[in-house]
Protein backbone atom coordinates (compact mmCIF):
# COMPACT_ATOMS: atom_id res chain seq x y z
CA UNK A 1 0.00 0.00 0.00
CA UNK A 2 1.45 3.43 -0.92
CA UNK A 3 2.16 5.79 1.93
CA UNK A 4 -0.58 8.41 2.35
CA UNK A 5 2.05 11.02 3.14
CA UNK A 6 4.31 10.37 0.15
CA UNK A 7 5.39 13.61 -1.49
CA UNK A 8 4.50 14.25 -5.12
CA UNK A 9 7.29 14.80 -7.62
CA UNK A 10 7.86 18.53 -8.15
CA UNK A 11 6.45 19.82 -11.45
CA UNK A 12 8.99 20.50 -14.15
CA UNK A 13 9.63 24.21 -14.63
CA UNK A 14 7.91 25.75 -17.62
CA UNK A 15 10.17 26.14 -20.64
CA UNK A 16 11.09 29.70 -21.62
CA UNK A 17 10.89 28.61 -25.26
CA UNK A 18 7.76 28.24 -27.37
CA UNK A 19 7.63 26.77 -30.87
CA UNK A 20 4.46 26.67 -32.96
CA UNK A 21 3.50 26.01 -36.55
CA UNK A 22 0.66 26.80 -38.89
CA UNK A 23 -0.67 25.69 -42.26
CA UNK A 24 -3.48 27.25 -44.29
CA UNK A 25 -5.36 26.81 -47.53
CA UNK A 26 -6.62 30.12 -48.90
CA UNK A 27 -8.76 30.84 -51.94
CA UNK A 28 -6.43 33.76 -52.81
CA UNK A 29 -3.16 35.27 -51.57
CA UNK A 30 -3.84 38.97 -51.03
CA UNK A 31 -1.16 41.14 -49.42
CA UNK A 32 -1.98 44.75 -48.59
CA UNK A 33 -4.96 44.51 -50.89
CA UNK A 34 -3.00 43.20 -53.91
CA UNK A 35 -3.43 39.63 -55.18
CA UNK A 36 -0.17 37.81 -55.78
CA UNK A 37 -1.77 34.57 -56.98
CA UNK A 38 -4.02 36.35 -59.49
CA UNK A 39 -7.17 35.21 -57.68
CA UNK A 40 -6.05 31.59 -57.47
CA UNK A 41 -5.68 29.41 -54.33
CA UNK A 42 -2.63 29.53 -52.08
CA UNK A 43 -1.11 26.92 -49.78
CA UNK A 44 0.63 28.69 -46.91
CA UNK A 45 2.42 27.79 -43.71
CA UNK A 46 5.22 28.56 -41.32
CA UNK A 47 6.92 28.13 -37.96
CA UNK A 48 7.36 30.56 -35.06
CA UNK A 49 9.76 30.63 -32.14
CA UNK A 50 9.25 32.85 -29.08
CA UNK A 51 11.28 33.34 -25.90
CA UNK A 52 9.78 34.51 -22.64
CA UNK A 53 12.03 37.58 -22.81
CA UNK A 54 10.01 38.84 -25.77
CA UNK A 55 12.41 37.87 -28.54
CA UNK A 56 10.90 35.97 -31.46
CA UNK A 57 11.68 34.71 -34.97
CA UNK A 58 9.83 32.89 -37.69
CA UNK A 59 9.49 31.81 -41.28
CA UNK A 60 6.36 31.75 -43.44
CA UNK A 61 5.81 30.77 -47.05
CA UNK A 62 3.22 30.84 -49.80
CA UNK A 63 2.97 30.11 -53.47
CA UNK A 64 2.68 33.11 -55.81
CA UNK A 65 1.83 33.59 -59.47
CA UNK A 66 4.82 33.76 -61.82
CA UNK A 67 2.95 36.51 -63.66
CA UNK A 68 2.28 38.68 -60.59
CA UNK A 69 5.89 38.21 -59.37
CA UNK A 70 7.85 37.78 -62.60
CA UNK A 71 9.17 34.18 -62.92
CA UNK A 72 8.57 33.39 -59.21
CA UNK A 73 6.54 30.55 -57.71
CA UNK A 74 7.36 30.86 -53.99
CA UNK A 75 7.58 33.66 -51.43
CA UNK A 76 9.36 33.16 -48.11
CA UNK A 77 9.02 35.70 -45.30
CA UNK A 78 11.80 35.64 -42.69
CA UNK A 79 11.25 37.78 -39.61
CA UNK A 80 12.46 38.42 -36.10
CA UNK A 81 11.94 41.00 -33.40
CA UNK A 82 11.01 41.88 -29.86
CA UNK A 83 7.48 42.13 -28.45
CA UNK A 84 6.15 42.81 -24.95
CA UNK A 85 2.83 43.51 -23.26
CA UNK A 86 2.17 45.84 -20.34
CA UNK A 87 -1.41 45.67 -19.12
CA UNK A 88 -3.66 46.65 -22.02
CA UNK A 89 -0.70 47.84 -24.12
CA UNK A 90 1.42 45.86 -26.61
CA UNK A 91 4.65 46.83 -28.34
CA UNK A 92 6.47 45.12 -31.19
CA UNK A 93 9.52 46.00 -33.30
CA UNK A 94 11.33 43.85 -35.84
CA UNK A 95 12.67 43.11 -39.31
CA UNK A 96 10.88 41.34 -42.16
CA UNK A 97 12.63 39.97 -45.25
CA UNK A 98 10.52 39.14 -48.30
CA UNK A 99 12.56 36.56 -50.20
CA UNK A 100 11.88 34.81 -53.50
CA UNK A 101 14.17 31.75 -53.85
CA UNK A 102 14.28 31.93 -57.66
CA UNK A 103 15.65 35.50 -57.27
CA UNK A 104 13.26 36.85 -59.91
CA UNK A 105 13.92 40.24 -61.48
CA UNK A 106 11.55 42.92 -62.63
CA UNK A 107 11.03 42.74 -66.40
CA UNK A 108 13.77 44.47 -68.36
CA UNK A 109 16.09 45.12 -65.40
CA UNK A 110 18.44 43.50 -62.89
CA UNK A 111 16.36 44.72 -59.91
CA UNK A 112 15.13 41.89 -57.68
CA UNK A 113 11.82 41.72 -55.83
CA UNK A 114 13.53 40.74 -52.54
CA UNK A 115 12.70 43.44 -49.98
CA UNK A 116 13.73 44.14 -46.37
CA UNK A 117 11.42 46.08 -44.04
CA UNK A 118 11.78 47.49 -40.54
CA UNK A 119 8.50 47.62 -38.61
CA UNK A 120 7.13 48.89 -35.33
CA UNK A 121 3.69 48.44 -33.80
CA UNK A 122 1.75 49.54 -30.74
CA UNK A 123 -1.47 47.92 -29.61
CA UNK A 124 -4.16 48.83 -27.10
CA UNK A 125 -7.11 46.54 -26.35
CA UNK A 126 -8.52 45.52 -29.75
CA UNK A 127 -6.54 48.11 -31.77
CA UNK A 128 -3.08 47.83 -33.34
CA UNK A 129 -1.25 50.61 -35.20
CA UNK A 130 1.76 49.48 -37.26
CA UNK A 131 4.28 51.20 -39.53
CA UNK A 132 6.65 49.40 -41.92
CA UNK A 133 9.52 51.05 -43.81
CA UNK A 134 11.69 49.49 -46.51
CA UNK A 135 15.46 49.41 -45.99
CA UNK A 136 15.90 48.35 -49.62
CA UNK A 137 14.06 49.20 -52.81
CA UNK A 138 10.34 48.54 -52.63
CA UNK A 139 10.09 45.18 -54.43
CA UNK A 140 12.73 46.30 -56.92
CA UNK A 141 11.24 49.66 -57.93
CA UNK A 142 14.03 51.88 -59.31
CA UNK A 143 14.93 54.05 -62.30
CA UNK A 144 16.07 50.94 -64.18
CA UNK A 145 12.98 48.82 -63.50
CA UNK A 146 10.32 51.55 -63.78
CA UNK A 147 12.15 53.54 -66.44
CA UNK A 148 11.28 57.05 -65.27
CA UNK A 149 14.65 58.24 -63.93
CA UNK A 150 13.23 59.06 -60.49
CA UNK A 151 15.80 57.10 -58.49
CA UNK A 152 15.41 54.31 -55.97
CA UNK A 153 12.47 53.54 -53.69
CA UNK A 154 14.36 53.03 -50.39
CA UNK A 155 12.27 54.33 -47.50
CA UNK A 156 8.85 53.42 -48.87
CA UNK A 157 6.31 53.07 -46.06
CA UNK A 158 3.12 51.31 -45.09
CA UNK A 159 0.88 52.51 -42.24
CA UNK A 160 -1.98 50.31 -41.04
CA UNK A 161 -4.65 50.26 -38.36
CA UNK A 162 -6.19 46.94 -37.35
CA UNK A 163 -9.04 46.04 -35.00
CA UNK A 164 -9.89 42.53 -33.80
CA UNK A 165 -13.35 42.56 -32.24
CA UNK A 166 -14.24 39.43 -30.21
CA UNK A 167 -17.76 38.14 -30.82
CA UNK A 168 -19.85 35.39 -29.18
CA UNK A 169 -19.31 31.72 -30.05
CA UNK A 170 -15.57 32.19 -30.72
CA UNK A 171 -16.15 34.47 -33.70
CA UNK A 172 -13.87 37.46 -34.38
CA UNK A 173 -14.50 40.47 -36.57
CA UNK A 174 -11.30 41.79 -38.12
CA UNK A 175 -11.16 45.30 -39.60
CA UNK A 176 -8.18 46.83 -41.41
CA UNK A 177 -7.21 49.97 -43.29
CA UNK A 178 -3.73 50.71 -44.66
CA UNK A 179 -1.86 53.21 -46.78
CA UNK A 180 1.08 52.28 -49.01
CA UNK A 181 3.59 54.94 -50.07
CA UNK A 182 6.21 54.16 -52.72
CA UNK A 183 9.05 56.67 -52.40
CA UNK A 184 9.68 58.64 -55.61
CA UNK A 185 6.87 56.76 -57.33
CA UNK A 186 3.72 58.32 -55.91
CA UNK A 187 1.63 57.11 -58.80
CA UNK A 188 1.87 53.64 -57.21
CA UNK A 189 0.56 54.85 -53.81
CA UNK A 190 -2.78 53.44 -52.69
CA UNK A 191 -5.09 52.76 -49.75
CA UNK A 192 -6.43 49.30 -48.96
CA UNK A 193 -9.09 47.98 -46.59
CA UNK A 194 -10.36 44.62 -45.37
CA UNK A 195 -13.26 43.23 -43.34
CA UNK A 196 -13.08 39.62 -42.16
CA UNK A 197 -15.03 37.25 -39.97
CA UNK A 198 -13.33 34.19 -38.46
CA UNK A 199 -14.29 31.37 -36.11
CA UNK A 200 -11.97 29.16 -34.09
CA UNK A 201 -12.64 25.49 -33.40
CA UNK A 202 -11.01 22.84 -31.25
CA UNK A 203 -7.70 21.40 -32.35
CA UNK A 204 -6.33 24.75 -33.51
CA UNK A 205 -8.64 25.11 -36.53
CA UNK A 206 -9.83 28.49 -37.82
CA UNK A 207 -12.19 29.27 -40.70
CA UNK A 208 -12.22 32.79 -42.14
CA UNK A 209 -14.08 34.81 -44.77
CA UNK A 210 -12.84 38.22 -45.87
CA UNK A 211 -13.50 41.03 -48.34
CA UNK A 212 -10.69 43.35 -49.44
CA UNK A 213 -10.41 46.35 -51.73
CA UNK A 214 -8.05 49.15 -52.78
CA UNK A 215 -7.96 52.35 -54.78
CA UNK A 216 -4.72 51.24 -56.50
CA UNK A 217 -4.24 52.46 -60.05
CA UNK A 218 -6.06 50.21 -62.50
CA UNK A 219 -3.44 50.86 -65.15
CA UNK A 220 -0.27 50.45 -63.05
CA UNK A 221 -1.13 47.59 -60.68
CA UNK A 222 -1.64 45.11 -63.50
CA UNK A 223 -0.04 41.76 -64.42
CA UNK A 224 -0.74 39.79 -67.58
CA UNK A 225 -3.58 42.17 -68.33
CA UNK A 226 -5.30 41.47 -64.99
CA UNK A 227 -5.89 44.11 -62.34
CA UNK A 228 -4.25 43.17 -59.03
CA UNK A 229 -5.89 45.66 -56.66
CA UNK A 230 -9.58 45.12 -57.37
CA UNK A 231 -11.99 43.80 -54.72
CA UNK A 232 -11.44 40.21 -53.55
CA UNK A 233 -13.45 37.67 -51.56
CA UNK A 234 -11.16 35.31 -49.62
CA UNK A 235 -12.11 32.03 -47.94
CA UNK A 236 -9.55 30.39 -45.67
CA UNK A 237 -8.98 27.29 -43.55
CA UNK A 238 -6.06 27.35 -41.11
CA UNK A 239 -4.66 25.08 -38.45
CA UNK A 240 -2.20 26.11 -35.73
CA UNK A 241 -0.21 23.47 -33.86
Amino acid sequence: MPCAFAQEEPAAPASPHTVSGNVALMSNYVFRGITYTQNRPALQGGFDYAHESGLYAGIWGTNVSHKAINDASLELDLYGGYARSFGDWRFDVGLLQFYYPENPKLPGSDDKYNTLELYGAVGWHILTLKYSRTLTNFFGYSSASIGTGKGNSHGSGYLELNADVPLPQDFTLGLHVGRQWVRNYGEYDYTDWRAAISKTFGGGWTVSFAYTGTNASRTLWVADGKRLGTAHWILGLKRTF
